[in-house]
């Protein structure tokens, strides 16, 4: 099944040409980064970063983490005594 398609119009805005985004194509947020691949426009919309995904695109370490409490008294232990 194809991708819907619409014809529209394009036009100046100043000196830039616009055209408008019809409903059923409208992206998300209030901002998008457009390239050019050949002869074709792409435009995506710009996403919120969200933490998830910087991890997730971070390499993984090899080194393993310091037992930061080794020294520290177990949950079962009083240590004023």
């Amino acid at each position: 099944m194809s991708a819907p398609e619409r014809h529209v119009r394009l036009f100046r805005n100043g000196r830039n040409q616009a055209l408008r985004i019809p409903r059923e194509f409208e992206l998300e947020g209030d901002e998008a980064v457009i390239r050019k691949e050949g002869d074709r426009l792409i435009v995506e919309p710009v996403r919120k970063k969200r933490l998830l995904d910087l991890l997730d695109r971070w390499e993984p370490l090899d080194e393993p983490f310091p037992d930061v409490d080794e020294d520290l008294p177990g949950l079962d232990e009083d240590p004023l005594r």
